[in-house]
């Protein structure tokens, strides 16, 4: 199943500048919620509990 999200600009060009050589921002995302599914949280740097 394929799923279209839309994203205003600011969001994308964000995403954009987070992406690496070759990646594609559905690629991105796609590690985001791996992150977040194993992790239960996303980690931000310098945080910890």
């Amino acid at each position: 199943m394929t799923y279209e999200i839309e994203l205003d600009d600011e969001l994308g060009e964000r995403i954009e500048r987070h992406l690496e050589d070759d990646e594609t921002p559905a690629e991105f995302i796609g590690e985001l919620l791996s992150v977040y599914e194993t992790e239960g949280s996303f980690l931000q740097e310098g945080y910890s509990e």
